[in-house]
C-alpha cells in the first residue's frame, strides 16, 4: 500500500493513511506529504472522499467500519492499482518468484534509457531507496501481485510472467486454478507477453500466447549463455536467433539473477530501450531489500537476510550462500498457516547445504491458526530427509535471539529467511549486549 500511496501524493492527490505500528516506509510516505498516523481510529478517515485497504485487514477494521458508516466508497487495493494503471502505457511483472527484481531491473534499465518512467513495486530498490516514482514517462511498471488476483485486476500492454509454481492454494483452491489465472493475466497483451522459458508453466502459457521465452532452454527466443558466478557477481551472454547481443555482468549474486536480468533485459528490449541500457543499468544494480542483503557481521559472523519463504525459495539462496564457503546457519520463519500445511512436506530438501538449520513457528500475515500446523512440520521434514543436518525448533520468537546466539561461531554465515518479522533478527543479534 505504501507505494501506491506515495505514487497518489505524486500524482497530486491529498492522501492519509495509517499503519499498526511506526515504520521505515510511513517515516518515507510522511517526507512526501501523506498524512500518516499509527494505530487504527475512526477519527483517521476525516473528510476522505474514499478509503482503500490491502487484502490482510478485516472489516472489522474501525477506519472501514467509519467509512462504511459514511457510505464512503471503500476500495480494494487492486481496483485503486487498476486506476493507476489505467493512467500510463503499462508493464506488469508477475510469477512466483523473482518478479520483485525482475520488475526492479525493469525499472532501472528504462531509467537509463531516458524513459522516465513511473514504477511500483513490492520491494525497496537499494540504489534509490524507494518502491515507488511517478515520473512523466508513458510508461508505468508495475510489480502484479497474484496471491490474490490483484493481477487480473490491472489491464497492462504487456506482460511478463517469471516463472509459476504452487502457492497461494489458499485463495485460487487448487494448481490449476492458479495456472489458469496466470493464462488470463497474460491473455489479449496488445504489446504482446515475455515468460521464462525454463519453467514448465510460464513456457506452456507464453508459447499459447504467442509469448517472447527467456532462460537457458534451447527453444528460447532469448536464450541466456556462458553463465560465469564468482563471489563478486553474475555475469552471462544474451543471445537471439543465434547472434550474441553482448554480456550482463551483476554486481549482485543470487542462483536466479541472470535469469531475472534477463527477463528484465528482454521486456525493456520490448519496450524499445537498448541492450545498452540494460548493461548500463544492470551493471550498478543494488539489489532490493531483503533479497540475500547483508545486515553486518559481529564476532566474525556474517548476517545476512533474505524473503525466501517457498521451498524452491529456499533452495536457491542455499545454492548462494554455498559460494561463500562459511559453515552455513540458517534461521527460517515459515510464513502462513495455509502454506505451511499444503508445503510442509516439499521443504524436506530445502536446506541441503546447511549446517545447522533453526526453525521457529509460523508468521501468521493475518491468517487464523490451525489446529496441528506449526513450524515444527517443516523441521520434521527435514529431519526425516536429511538426519546428517542438525536441525532445531524454537517456536517462541522471544527466545530465537539466544537460541541462535549459541550456535554461532567465528567465520560462520547466519542467514535469516522468511517472509515475516525473523528480518528484525540480524539487528537484534548486532546489538545484543554480549554472545
Amino acid at each position: 500500500m505504501s507505494a501506491i500511496a506515495a505514487v497518489l501524493a505524486a500524482m497530486g492527490h491529498r492522501v492519509t493513511g495509517s499503519d499498526l505500528k511506526w515504520s521505515v516506509a510511513l517515516e518515507r510516505l510522511r517526507a512526501v506529504g501523506v498524512e500518516v498516523h499509527v494505530g487504527h481510529d475512526p477519527a483517521h478517515v476525516g473528510d476522505a472522499d474514499l478509503v482503500t485497504a490491502s487484502s490482510a485487514v478485516v472489516e472489522s477494521n474501525p477506519e472501514l467500519v467509519e467509512a462504511k458508516r459514511l457510505g464512503l466508497p471503500v476500495l480494494s487495493r487492486a481496483s485503486v492499482l487498476a486506476a493507476v494503471c489505467a493512467c500510463r502505457r503499462t508493464v506488469a511483472v508477475s510469477g512466483t518468484h523473482g518478479k520483485t527484481t525482475t520488475t526492479s531491473m525493469l525499472a532501472l534499465t528504462l531509467v537509463e534509457a531516458g524513459l522516465r518512467p513511473s514504477f511500483l513495486i513490492g520491494g525497496d530498490v537499494n540504489e534509490i531507496g524507494t518502491n515507488a516514482v511517478w515520473d512523466s514517462g508513458d510508461w508505468l511498471v508495475v510489480e502484479a501481485d497474484e496471491s490474490d488476483g490483484t493481477f487480473l485486476e490491472i489491464d497492462p500492454e504487456i506482460a511478463v510472467v517469471t516463472n509459476i509454481e504452487a502457492d497461494h492454494l489458499d485463495h485460487y483452491g487448487s494448481f490449476e486454478a492458479l495456472v489458469a489465472a496466470f493464462d488470463r493475466f497474460c491473455a489479449n497483451r496488445p504489446g504482446g507477453v515475455v515468460a521464462g522459458a525454463d519453467d514448465l508453466r510460464s513456457a506452456e502459457i507464453g508459447r499459447r500466447h504467442g509469448a517472447v521465452l527467456v532462460g537457458t532452454a534451447h527453444d528460447a527466443t532469448y536464450r541466456v549463455a556462458d553463465i560465469r558466478r564468482d563471489v563478486s557477481g553474475v555475469s552471462f551472454g544474451l543471445v537471439h536467433d543465434g547472434t550474441s547481443l553482448g554480456r550482463i555482468d551483476l554486481p549482485v549474486t543470487g542462483a536466479k539473477i541472470a535469469q531475472n536480468a534477463a527477463m528484465a533485459t528482454v521486456a525493456a528490449l520490448t519496450i524499445g530501450a537498448p541492450v545498452s541500457a540494460a548493461a548500463g543499468a544492470l551493471a550498478r544494480f543494488a539489489g532490493v531489500a531483503r533479497r540475500y542483503e547483508p545486515r553486518g557481521e559481529r564476532n566474525g559472523v556474517r548476517f545476512v537476510d533474505d524473503y525466501a519463504h517457498l521451498p524452491t525459495e529456499v533452495q536457491a539462496v542455499l545454492e548462494t550462500a554455498a559460494g561463500e564457503g562459511r559453515r552455513l546457519v540458517v534461521v527460517f520463519q515459515p510464513h502462513r498457516y495455509s502454506r505451511v500445511a499444503a508445503l510442509s512436506a516439499e521443504f524436506a530438501d530445502a536446506f541441503v547445504g546447511a549446517d545447522v538449520v533453526v526453525v521457529t513457528d509460523v508468521f501468521p500475515a493475518g491468517e487464523a491458526p490451525v489446529p496441528g500446523v506449526t513450524g515444527r512440520l517443516v523441521s520434521d521434514a527435514v529431519t526425516r530427509a536429511h538426519p546428517e543436518i542438525d536441525v532445531r525448533y524454537v517456536a517462541g520468537r522471544a527466545e530465537l535471539g539466544a537460541a541462535v546466539a549459541e550456535l554461532l561461531r567465528p567465520g560462520d554465515l547466519c542467514l535469516t529467511l522468511g517472509a515475516g518479522d525473523l528480518t528484525s533478527l540480524p539487528e537484534e543479534l548486532l546489538g545484543a549486549a554480549a554472545w
